[in-house]
């Protein structure tokens, strides 16, 4: 007999303007992987987090192991034997990998003192299980940042609990670091540890899970056994109706031959001697395993970091930036990697957030037209479909989508000559990158050149004109996205096929 380890039965939890779950029923079996999907804003994290003690549900019953149970906090939850390993990172980066692996309760000797030798035996052996080879003193801040995802999934497994809960644990890790991961999950699960998986990598959930529970607006849409059900079944469960990413306008054919952007033997930190073009309403991909140096040539175009070398031309004009600001004065706009850390400010509302870069339309003699602010703010609200209680709302309270989508709102209302965005659609569901999808689609449309830097090769084959491929910090490649493969791609990427010159 099926042995039910975590019941929760009418879950709901009611935040201000806004039902996160309503009425809500999750099972999670002993030794099963139950994935959790849904569109940014259905409830997941709202679930999760209340199994992990972080907040109170306002009704409804959890049952563990038979006995019901009100979980008061995270060490409570971790006292009951549930772990949950977030999307957001909570490493500390000034500390060792031991010490964060092991915080608050590092093995102490007979003195009351650390026991170095044993913590450092302890951090081996767990990091040997995940294939790390790293020093237990190396801060953790000086790893990438798949590296540290790692390590806050082993800091969690070393935890012993049997309630296990992963928060989008691919999103910022490689291929082989996911193959290595989901080997884990497989031995827990024969261990007998229940695991509750939350991605927006819906093919991962075929791999790997067991069960899937859908959530859309807060409901409970229906729970399937992963052998019932197809990925488009699941797709149209989580957004009520059918999406494809796979639509764009036909841009190739009809883009203008006038170069955009020229950069010409450029070398900065984590890339070298990088030569290509952009072309004026073209998109333009930029693939590449992590630490092949995209992210770090977007923040050198943008002005962030300096270039060492190297020239630089805006419609055939030679420009040098010194900051960020240098950028945007020239028509440059940039959504970084990380939007929380750079891209946003968390504390503030949405409409200070869609505001932020272009305060002087809405200043005059030093003062803000709050009025004009907040129409604006409303404007793009409705254009891009921002789930929120209101412009007032702080963006720290929406969805990682909705958040996305504010980034790009303040962008869209600079209308930028030329943007770059980094992993645009990075933690976010299939329904919302459509959106995301179509709002880049339509700033193209009106003449602007897009970079777009992602880990999804399906994302850059499915939405750009041309590819370019970095291996460890060069350009090694350029394929015209109606001719290129994920295979071609790869090859490139993994250095197998290098040495062809980008001269378009």
């Amino acid at each position: 007999m099926t042995e039910r380890v975590l019941v929760l039965k009418n879950i709901t939890k009611r935040f201000p303007g806004v039902v996160a779950l309503d009425n809500v029923d999750f099972e999670l079996n002993k030794a099963q992987v139950h994935a959790l999907v849904g569109a940014n804003g259905a409830g997941k994290s709202t679930l999760v987090n209340i199994i992990a003690g972080v907040i109170r549900p306002d009704q409804g019953r959890i049952i563990l192991r038979g006995r019901d149970v009100l979980i008061e906090n995270e060490k409570h939850a971790a006292e009951l034997g549930i772990s949950i390993v977030y999307q957001e990172r909570s490493l500390v980066p000034n500390l060792s990998v031991a010490d964060n692996i092991f915080a608050a309760r590092q093995p102490i000797n007979h003195w009351g003192f650390i026991d170095k030798k044993k913590l450092h035996e302890e951090t081996n052996r767990i990091l040997a299980r995940f294939n790390l080879q790293i020093d237990p003193d190396q801060l953790v801040g000086t790893l990438s940042a798949s590296k540290q995802q790692l390590i806050e999934i082993a800091k969690a497994w070393s935890l012993n609990s049997d309630i296990f809960i992963l928060d989008e644990p691919t999103a910022t890790i490689t291929k082989s670091e996911t193959e290595i991961l989901f080997e884990i999950i497989k031995d827990l699960k024969a261990k007998g540890i229940s695991i509750i998986y939350i991605s927006h990598r819906l093919e991962e959930i075929f791999e790997i899970a067991d069960m899937v529970t859908i959530l859309r607006d807060g409901r409970r849409v229906g729970t399937y056994h992963i052998s019932e059900i197809q990925i488009n079944d699941i797709i149209h469960h989580m957004v009520g109706k059918s999406v494809s990413v796979e639509t764009r306008s036909s841009l190739t054919d009809n883009r203008r031959k006038i170069k955009a952007l020229e950069v010409s033997n450029c070398n900065g930190i984590g890339f070298r001697d990088v030569s290509f073009s952009l072309h004026e309403g073209e998109i333009l991909g930029l693939a590449g395993l992590v630490g092949a140096g995209r992210s770090e040539l977007a923040r050198a175009l943008y002005g962030v970091d300096p270039l060492f070398s190297g020239e630089i031309r805006l419609f055939g004009n030679r420009v040098k930036f010194n900051g960020p600001s240098d950028a945007i004065r020239h028509g440059i706009g940039y959504m970084p990697e990380d939007r929380k850390e750079q891209g946003l400010f968390l504390g503030m509302s949405v409409a200070a957030n869609i505001a932020a870069p272009n305060l002087g339309r809405f200043s005059k003699y030093g003062w803000i037209d709050d009025g004009k602010l907040r129409d604006v703010a409303y404007e793009y609200v409705r254009r891009l479909k921002i789930v929120t209680p209101g412009i007032d709302q702080k963006v720290i309270n929406l969805s990682g989508g909705n958040q996305q989508k504010v980034v790009l709102a303040a962008w869209l209302l600079i209308n930028p000559r030329i943007m770059i965005v980094d992993e645009p659609t990075k933690g976010i569901d299939v329904g919302t990158k459509a959106e995301i999808y179509r709002l880049l689609d339509e700033l193209r449309a009106q003449g602007t050149s897009i970079i777009v830097i992602s880990s999804e090769f399906k994302e850059l084959l499915a939405f750009t004109d041309r590819i370019l491929v970095m291996w460890e910090g060069c350009l090694v490649g350029e394929l015209a996205t109606k001719e290129a493969t994920e295979e071609k791609i790869l090859e490139l990427a993994s250095g197998f096929s290098k040495g062809l010159r980008i001269n378009a």
